[in-house]
């Protein structure tokens, strides 16, 4: 009874830090703090990440405790007549663990007084220094690990009072055996990426900075010593380079086998479709495929409805595929910088090996619409893909060579042999779609803003309601990025309507023409979704040499008798990274944040306030709220009518497209001289997101937070209420946390022109890299606060932020 008090009080005491007892660990008032040069910055992140550190080892220290406090009654009672466990067994389940007590209980003694009596030359350096010199306290716990957990579970199993102390560890959410034993392990690892941390905030020429190098060095040859025992390796991902019967087509897809996905190379022939598995190919011998399965073309057909109510797709969280494309990028900044130094080495070998596993990983990860067939008298398929575009090239295919195919027929064993065997020499494609295929001097695509004007649509036969809907790639994957308005009952539409799209390494753009159905007819029977015929589609590589004049380039792209005429025009990153200071002394547009709020004696922008309520009020479930773009010239109207104070503002918002007014929002902000998070702010706060100690990161993010100015954070506090209650209806509209992240992020925080050329890394970078590294980071700044179910505010802002809503309710 004792044990379990004291786990429910340690448990409690340890769920939550909030702010107040992180001061009490030296964070820095809130209203103290004063933002000066870049290496003040710096220093004072030091004391940030610091306190973290000191939240983090009193957490630990507590984990150690929970496992010595059952430790002393079980050595007690070992002398006894009736022990629970031997010494022996004692001494194995808590090898080392009172010594590791010691070792940080000491360390967090010394740091403690330190951080409290905080100066910007206060050296912690040969603290660090005297904890990694420690660490073959750690090797040797390291070596016992395995036997200790056997041992435990052993007893567990042979000993009931030992298994009622590890029940009410477990009930307490403590995981005695699997997860406090493995606590010091887990610390073997981080004490090395918060050692990377502290280096990164550590001016060269601070004491310190020698000191935390070479306990790095320690921490990592320590670590690599023993990686290979602690760490789970992953296997390479890696796919290497097929009578009378033609081939058509073929490529890599991905297909949902059981709710995993399996990467297959698919051959379609003119009597039938193959889907294969590539052998894993071993030291000198050819590749091979192995057969999953095999439909002839006479007996396919595409899924109904209810064949996939009961297959439901899997999907894999935006998070994880952005952590995918951080690592990608990373990985390429490294073989870069080792192109530099050395050439044919093994290093970039292991390099490439890794940026393989990454792609490969990307590509099996990130398709998630449905291309479902079956054969007519047994079970279906479903592949999965990342275009509506894809989807119907294999349809009008497979229709279209089904015409000729008027018998089903069968393969023996051998046959089906012989006809997978020739696959190897009959495949067109012999590598997947990855960017490590690619010759160094080939074009990584275009990173910047594309404004697309769709002009119009001519060679129809019949009157169709119509819509275009644009596409571009990004990392192998497309995505929808704009939808124009449907131009009803006519053969030759007219929209003339702008979008402004946004590239990331971005080398395709396709046009897809829709038929908009009523509703009676728009359930189709193929794939179970409810969609639009597509009428036309086409696609147009986009030429870097050709979009980087900055006048509009006139195209027509042309499908069978159908013609679409655009405009396109390209700003390159390095523009569009910019944000231009304001020459305006009127409007909202481009206007410091805190001299509007002045204005209108607000505490949050009537825009901001206004754009909000009119989304709320009819945008709510329109799918891809924010993400798709709406209409340049009713954004610039829309513009216009707030900077000249039009008192009929909300009459000319009920008669726009709401995605209009979500382009107006996020323009507002795109356009403001100085990012809702600061210049001053942006580095740390890009710095911070990259902690590898979430007790450390939560410190320094919330710390900065608060740090905004008053308009600064009342107004982001609004818009995050909002950005959460759209993601309330996830379902409706297809917008996640993540997926309004990314949109809002590069918006809040894209540091203004000053601070334009600042990198993630203090190291040159390739450019594009540098732009995938800070685009990733900014939203993973805004993502990271979108989780939170509560920021803690001082009571006055948060009762300001109540007072200024209360105020704007009487007002209307």
């Amino acid at each position: 009874p004792g044990y379990s008090v004291f786990v429910t009080q340690y448990y409690k005491h340890d769920q939550k830090i909030n702010i107040e007892e992180k001061k009490s660990l030296g964070s820095p008032e809130i209203c103290d703090i004063k933002i000066g040069s870049r290496s003040k910055q710096g220093l004072e992140m030091r004391k940030w990440v610091l306190s973290g550190i000191l939240a983090s080892e009193e957490a630990y220290l507590s984990h150690l405790e929970a496992l010595l406090i059952p430790m002393k009654p079980l050595r007690a009672a070992a002398t006894t007549s009736q022990p629970v466990l031997t010494i022996s067994q004692i001494e194995t389940i808590f090898f080392k663990v009172p010594e590791l007590h010691v070792i940080h209980k000491d360390f967090y003694d010394a740091l403690l007084p330190r951080v409290q009596d905080w100066s910007l030359q206060q050296c912690v350096g040969d603290l660090f220094q005297k904890l990694a010199s420690q660490l073959g306290v750690y090797r040797a716990f390291v070596d016992n690990y395995k036997v200790a957990v056997e041992t435990a579970d052993k007893c567990c199993q042979a000993n009931a009072q030992f298994a009622e102390i590890s029940e009410v560890c477990k009930q307490q959410c403590l995981m005695f055996h699997s997860s406090l034993l493995y606590k010091p392990v887990d610390r073997v690892t981080r004490s090395t990426l918060v050692l990377h941390d502290l280096l990164k905030h550590t001016p060269s020429s601070h004491p310190d900075y020698t000191l935390l190098q070479d306990a790095l060095r320690i921490s990592q040859n320590f670590l690599s010593s023993i990686n290979e025992e602690i760490t789970p390796r992953r296997q390479s991902m890696t796919v290497m380079k097929g009578e009378n019967r033609q081939l058509l087509r073929d490529c890599f897809m991905v297909e949902l086998v059981e709710g995993s996905r399996k990467l297959r190379h698919v051959f379609l022939f003119t009597d039938l479709l193959l889907c294969t598995k590539l052998k894993k190919q071993t030291s000198g011998k050819a590749q091979q495929y192995d057969c999953k399965w095999f439909i002839p073309l006479a007996d396919l057909t595409f899924h109904t409805i209810e064949d996939c109510e009961s297959s439901p797709i899997p999907l894999v969280q935006d998070e994880e595929i952005d952590a995918m494309k951080i690592k990608i990028a990373q990985i390429k900044n490294e073989i870069q910088r080792e192109k530099r130094t050395t050439k044919g080495s093994k290093a970039m070998e292991r390099l490439r090996k890794k940026l393989s596993e990454q792609e490969s990983l990307l590509l099996l990860m990130s398709p998630n619409m449905a291309f479902r067939v079956a054969n007519r008298n047994g079970k279906g398929f479903t592949f999965l893909i990342s275009s509506d575009y894809e989807r119907a090239e294999w349809r009008e295919i497979i229709r279209e060579q089904q015409k000729k195919c008027f018998k089903s027929f069968s393969l023996t064993s051998l046959e089906l042999q012989m006809l997978t065997n020739s696959c190897v020499k009959l495949q067109t494609v012999h590598t997947i779609p990855m960017t490590m295929n690619k010759e160094d001097d080939e074009s990584p695509g275009l990173y910047g803003f594309l404004n697309v004007i769709v002009h119009s649509a001519s060679g129809l036969t019949q009157s169709l309601n119509l819509y275009c809907s644009l596409e571009v790639d990004s990392f192998g994957y497309f995505v929808n990025k704009a939808k124009t308005r449907v131009h009803r009952d006519s053969t030759e539409p007219n929209w003339n309507e702008e979008f402004e799209i946004e590239l990331e390494g971005s080398q395709t753009l396709r046009l897809l023409c829709y038929e908009k159905r009523c509703s009676k007819a728009n359930k189709t029977k193929e794939d179970g979704e409810v969609t639009d015929k597509i009428v036309a589609k086409g696609q147009i590589k986009l030429d870097a040499q050709t979009l980087q004049n900055k006048d509009w380039q006139r195209t027509l792209i042309t499908m069978n008798a159908i013609e679409v005429k655009l405009s396109m025009r390209f700003t390159s990153q390095e523009f569009s990274l910019k944000r231009m200071p304001s020459r305006k002394q009127s409007g909202v547009f481009g206007v410091k944040i805190h001299v509007v709020t002045k204005r209108e004696r607000s505490k949050v922008p009537l825009i901001v306030r206004q754009c909000v309520e009119e989304i709320e009020r009819r945008g709510m479930d329109e799918v891809g709220i924010y993400r798709v773009s709406g209409v340049a010239t009713d954004i610039q109207a829309l513009k216009a009518a707030f900077d000249s104070n039009n008192k009929d503002v909300s009459v000319v918002m009920r008669e726009m497209d709401v995605n209009a007014i979500a382009g107006t929002l996020k323009l507002y902000f795109r356009e403001l001289p100085e990012p809702l998070f600061t210049d001053d702010l942006y580095p740390n706060f890009a710095g911070a997101i990259g902690l590898s100690d979430s007790v450390a990161k939560e410190s320094c993010m919330l710390n900065l937070l608060l740090s905004l100015p008053e308009s600064n954070l009342l107004t982001f506090l609004f818009l995050l209420d909002h950005l959460k209650r759209v993601a309330e209806n996830e379902i409706s509209n297809k917008m996640s946390l993540h997926n309004l992240a990314t949109v809002f992020g590069p918006t809040l925080l894209r540091p203004s022109e000053k601070d334009s050329k600042i990198s993630i890394s203090s190291q040159p970078i390739c450019m594009n890299d540098s732009w995938s590294l800070q685009v990733m980071a900014q939203v993973q700044v805004l993502f990271y606060f979108l989780q939170l179910e509560r920021i803690p505010t001082p009571d006055s802002k948060r009762q300001s932020l109540l007072f200024s809503t209360e105020v704007q309710q009487e007002q209307e």
